[in-house]
């Protein structure tokens, strides 16, 4: 995706809201959190995700008298980020922005507070950015579609694992369960989920770099195969229109990219048994790893299967966070 590209975006989005500047403005200042998100959602390679309410990143932006974009500040990344505003996804995805609006004479002054882990496959890289672009248009009070904003976002993206996809940048920015239905044209519409359905995710603490977690992707599929998944991902789907969480749970099945991302996880296979034989609806990994989540029906299964998980993994000498979550329908947010 090209600036041109940007500049004449139109997406067919449906389902989705408008954002809307805050009540009062907040003057040249503005403190915005943006939620984590799991994609893929087993079954749906780079077309499925959903935001959660935490973790997530928060972004603090200025209006400055000069021109251009400064990083003052990163906390919470224990130095990998880097502050030169040309290589940092905040940053890059606010410029793409602010010249789609030829603004830019607009100065801003950026401080990124990681609330959530680097590398978690949460969507670490899509918060932030999502944070920083809606941070910039609710200070210039447009009010169009938040949906603009995606192929923004998506250059972010492409900065940060080589690849522009929407699937965790897009329920970070629109909250929701969103299918990515194209690329080419890009086409995204948000699907109705379950109100009592529940997300236990756990963070084990190893390094599942997500440029490498695609690179072991097969390129090559068996027709089977493909039949097999395109099945699930219309069962998924299915289950989500009709709210029958079963349905939900027998769809998502994973025969092309579990197989192999599952390898980098410790114990993957022990911790899915384990979360199915107290309740899960279902489990997988979440975007590329490590982090691994279960459905289930109700918040305390959700915290015991946390619990569960994170005490096994204890057991084997690996640290974890863990989060128990409903699906977040907000995206983000104005939080000061």
């Amino acid at each position: 995706m090209n600036n041109n590209d940007i500049q004449d975006f139109k997406l067919p989005l449906k389902g989705a809201g408008r954002a809307t500047p805050p009540s009062g403005g907040g003057g040249g200042s503005i403190h915005v959190f943006a939620p984590a998100t799991v994609a893929n959602v087993v079954c749906g390679f780079d077309v499925l995700g959903f935001a959660v309410n935490e973790p997530g990143d928060e972004v603090i932006m200025r209006l400055t008298d000069k021109p251009g974009i400064t990083i003052s500040k990163i906390t919470g990344d224990d130095g990998r980020l880097p502050l030169n505003p040309a290589k940092n996804t905040v940053s890059v995805s606010v410029q793409h922005y602010l010249q789609s609006l030829g603004r830019t004479d607009i100065g801003l002054d950026i401080e990124l507070h990681k609330k959530m882990p680097i590398g978690s496959g949460l969507g670490s890289s899509s918060a932030s950015t999502v944070a920083g672009l809606f941070a910039i248009k609710t200070l210039l009070g447009d009010d169009s579609d938040a949906a603009t904003l995606l192929p923004f976002a998506m250059k972010g993206e492409e900065m940060a694992c080589g690849h522009g996809h929407a699937d965790n940048v897009a329920p970070a920015l629109l909250g929701g369960f969103v299918l990515i239905r194209s690329y080419e044209p890009l086409d995204v519409v948000r699907l109705p989920h379950p109100d009592g359905l529940w997300c236990a995710i756990v963070f084990p603490d190893v390094d599942v770099p997500t440029r490498e977690a695609r690179q072991i992707i097969r390129n090559k599929i068996f027709m089977k195969d493909a039949v097999t998944q395109w099945g699930n991902i219309a069962g998924l789907v299915s289950g989500l229109f009709m709210q029958d969480i079963d349905l939900i749970g027998r769809s998502m099945k994973d025969v092309l990219v579990e197989p192999v991302r599952s390898m980098l996880i410790p114990d993957f296979y022990i911790m899915r048994e384990m979360a199915m034989e107290m309740g899960a609806v279902s489990f997988g990994i979440s975007g590329s790893g490590p982090s691994v989540f279960a459905f289930t029906r109700d918040e305390e299964t959700a915290k015991r299967i946390t619990q569960k998980l994170q005490k096994h993994l204890t057991s084997i000498k690996i640290g974890s966070n863990g989060y128990v979550s409903t699906i977040n329908d907000k995206g983000p947010r104005v939080i000061g």
